[in-house]
């Protein structure tokens, strides 16, 4: 009895969808620097650290949430030991402060010259209650696909690929100055059939993995 055409495309695609999925890989490159200034082991620890709103490249504006939630998340997980402040509550303690005005001034600064006033910095330190201050800054981020294995002229399986570069600066709320500081870029990639890119969440926390394992 003869398959008609329809049959043999289903057989086919079974059989190689089949082998793909054996050979699937999810392949990870990273390049982690990190550079430690002036901040002992266990200071993190005794005094704790508040993240303020990160700094983003231009489009990603709306991510500076997300950067904020999935490294206080990971900080949590990894290094259950440092207290901390998320950026929600980093937020609502300044605008209690009655420090709204100069917590705007303070980000335009930093973005213009890579500062932070010592006065203002002092401030948020009393008002949060940490004596360390963390600033992300996402400089780099890009995602997409490319077709990697098909059949009867049909894309079955895709490559997604996605990268990122994050730079992350500790500062000393008493000193007013910058005590550590590291960057990440990584590279993302792994072979699918689903049209799912590979999220943006996703790829930062495997930054934040590898920044948050460096700290003292």
């Amino acid at each position: 009895m003869r398959m008609d055409s329809y049959a043999v495309w289903l057989l086919v695609s079974a059989i190689f969808l089949g082998g793909l999925s054996a050979c699937s890989t999810t392949q990870i490159y990273s390049n982690t620097q990190h550079q430690k200034l002036d901040l002992d082991n266990g200071l993190l620890t005794s005094q704790g650290i508040a993240f303020l709103t990160p700094s983003t490249i231009t489009g990603q504006e709306e991510d500076k949430q997300i950067i904020a939630f999935v490294f206080t998340e990971t900080l949590a997980e990894q290094r259950p030991d440092i207290p901390y402040l998320s950026l929600p509550q980093t937020l609502s303690a300044i605008n209690d402060a009655g420090l709204a005005d100069e917590y705007r001034n303070i980000l335009l600064d930093y973005r213009a010259t890579g500062i932070f006033d010592k006065k203002t910095l002092a401030k948020i330190r009393e008002a949060t209650g940490k004596r360390f201050i963390a600033q992300l800054k996402l400089s780099d981020f890009e995602q997409g696909s490319r077709g990697r294995f098909g059949a009867f002229g049909l894309r079955i399986m895709d490559t997604k690929q996605a990268h990122v570069r994050i730079f992350l600066q500790i500062w000393d709320g008493d000193k007013g100055a910058i005590v550590w500081e590291a960057t990440e870029e990584l590279s993302y990639s792994h072979d699918t059939t689903s049209e799912k890119p590979v999220t943006f969440d996703k790829i930062v926390s495997e930054a934040a993995k590898n920044l948050i394992k460096d700290l003292p």
